[in-house]
């Protein structure tokens, strides 16, 4: 048996000691949504965790509710990195499975520290890295700008889905707030003193559902009016809209937002609206899966899933901020079937995320993962090959 083989052994026992723990941390943030930025519950619970396995965590790292936990040091080899996101949506809870993702990061950063205890020689560090607020806000991103991926040689984080997909499609992606300002009058006295903006707003959807017709298949719109009027006797004077923009690369993506930006400037021409218009958050970029790093992790997921489990390659299953980090270091970030059929942002799919089955499959996506790690910290070429495949997707994306 080879060193690494023996080391993987010992990550998978460790984890399967666990998995009672490990279960109870993902049941306790699933029964508690928060919100982005609000995660103090879910921050608590993963922390404590990591502090009563052995790990050196650092609470509220660099954002309040993100957290960083270390074991062993990059000075002695690569430093790899687990991400655990744990935010929820509104209304609808954990219906993309963050809980999961948490339980994964904290599982994954288990069993490797494990390997790396009985290795009988210092083989690098392994960090634990909490990232709160993906839905929306960006999360990942503020602690890129604040210099959290620095040290970070490679990172990888698992999602849920509905199937298992290790190279998924995330999308580039920004959100726009627009505002169409008018004037009110009375809509039955003197309606032409009016200018109504709710036409703008409406004038903005049809326009951006008629550019859907010229838009490549892999390009995204979404738009919905947040306000647009507050009685039906008053002509409105503010309309609110929220334009969602999505291109499987941050080049189109920008493209696609001229397309949009004309047609919510000329909403407002026509109707003789004013308009304001401002970035929702920072703009995610597309994923970039590291294909070496992939090839690793579908090796060892066939060590410890049976082959049936659904799977749907390339799938696009929308943006993440992890796109950011891949941007930024080597990264994976495969989907992985729970047990269900419910797709990501329903309530069927909160209750799969929270329900009993999803466990024995996110066991054995964290085993994989940890079993990837391993197999970076223990060859020294294996690394250089992931900077080179990194180096190269960064050509070619730029």
């Amino acid at each position: 048996m080879s060193g690494a083989e023996r080391l993987k052994q010992v990550a998978c026992a460790a984890i399967d000691a666990a998995q009672e723990q490990l279960g109870d941390v993902s049941r306790e943030i699933w029964c508690k949504p928060e919100l982005a930025f609000k995660e103090k519950h879910a921050h608590k619970i993963l922390t404590d965790f990591l502090d009563e396995h052995g790990f050196q965590t650092e609470r509220s790292y660099k954002l309040e509710t993100a957290f960083k936990a270390t074991y062993g040091s990059r000075a002695d080899g690569p430093n790899v990195s687990f991400i655990s996101e744990y935010d929820a949506l509104p209304e609808i809870g954990h219906a993309c499975g963050h809980n999961l993702i948490a339980e994964v990061g904290v599982g994954a950063g288990l069993g490797l520290m494990a390997a790396m205890k009985v290795a009988g020689k210092p083989l690098g560090q392994v960090t634990v890295l909490g990232t709160p607020a993906e839905e929306g806000p960006g999360g990942k991103i503020h602690l890129i700008e604040a210099g959290a991926f620095t040290d970070v040689d490679v990172a990888m984080m698992a999602h849920p889905f509905p199937d298992n997909d290790f190279r998924p499609v995330a999308l580039a992606r920004l959100s726009l707030d627009v505002v169409y300002t008018g004037r009110a009058s009375h809509a039955a006295g003197y309606p032409w003193e009016g200018v109504n903006d709710l036409d703008a707003a409406v004038t903005c959807y049809q326009g951006i559902s008629c550019l859907r017709q010229q838009c490549k298949p892999d390009w995204r719109v979404h738009c919905i009016i947040l306000e647009g009027g507050v009685k039906v006797n008053i002509i409105p004077e503010r309309a609110r809209l929220h334009v969602g923009v999505r291109a499987p690369s941050d080049e189109e993506m920008f493209m696609l937002k001229d397309k949009v930006m004309n047609i919510i400037t000329s909403a407002a021409t026509s109707t003789g609206c004013q308009v304001e218009h401002k970035l929702m958050s920072k703009p995610y970029s597309s994923m970039l899966s590291n294909e070496v790093m992939v090839g690793l992790f579908e090796k060892n997921v066939s060590r410890v899933q049976p082959p049936e489990v659904p799977t749907r390659p390339g799938s696009v299953f929308g943006s993440t901020d992890m796109g950011n980090v891949a941007h930024v270091v080597p990264s994976i970030h495969p989907n992985f079937h729970i047990g269900g059929r419910a797709v990501n942002h329903t309530r069927d799919f909160t209750g799969d995320a929270g329900s009993p089955m999803a466990q024995e499959y996110t066991l054995q996506i964290m085993k994989a993962l940890a079993m990837t790690a391993i197999d970076i910290l223990t060859d020294q070429e294996r690394l250089q090959e992931i900077k080179q495949a990194f180096a190269k997707s960064m050509s070619v994306f730029n």
